[in-house]
């Protein structure tokens, strides 16, 4: 009886201490492990449609990776995020950060295609985007009452403007209608354009 009720005791701990230094490998931590891999292939022959992916990933600088922090537990097993530090901020200045909107910037994603970036409030960002647009010489075809987007007309040819929302951090791009990137030239002429002319 004793024998049985050391052996339920200690599988009680061991299941207790599953998020402790007895946490068995859960292969959260695989993802550092992960190699680049070439680019899908077609056969010579293959008639496919093209296709420019949406979400490309990123070139990052091997000393940026180098001096990543290191989100692991104590027992360098499991991925794990930090605790929270206490929150400093008083109710008035993030009243300030969530309603201030920043200064856009040009920038490039990782198939170098332009992009406008602009920090704050979604509404706000695209609110400024389009009276900017407004007061440029392109002609607005349309502008979409469900999202943050307008189809406007650049060298006699329909594109769509669109903005992309994470969290605070918002991104403008141009794009074909069939939703592929528009061509870099033409998506950094529209793009710097709106860039010059930001109400300050």
């Amino acid at each position: 009886m004793q024998l049985r009720l050391g052996v339920v005791l200690v599988i009680s701990a061991l299941s207790l201490a599953g998020c402790g230094r007895f946490a068995l490998n859960n292969h959260s931590l695989d993802y550092k492990k992960a190699k680049a891999l070439e680019p899908l292939k077609f056969p010579d022959n293959a008639t496919v449609r093209p296709f420019t992916p949406l979400y490309p990933a990123p070139s990052v600088d091997p000393l940026a990776i180098e001096h990543a922090p290191s989100f692991e537990n104590k027992s360098g097993n499991r991925y794990a995020l930090p605790r929270p530090e206490a929150l400093q901020t008083t109710a008035s200045s993030t009243e300030n950060t969530t309603t201030t909107l920043g200064r856009p910037q040009l920038v490039m994603d990782g198939n170098k295609n332009p992009l406008l970036k602009v920090e704050g409030p979604t509404a706000a960002a695209w609110q400024y985007t389009f009276a900017t647009l407004n007061s440029l010489n392109y002609k607005v075809i349309s502008q979409a009452d469900h999202g943050y987007e307008a189809t406007i007309t650049v060298n006699d040819q329909n594109y769509l403007l669109k903005l992309s929302a994470v969290g605070s951090s918002n991104t403008v791009a141009l794009f074909k209608l069939d939703t592929t990137f528009a061509d870099p030239a033409v998506a950094t002429e529209v793009l710097s354009q709106i860039y010059q002319n930001w109400p300050a």
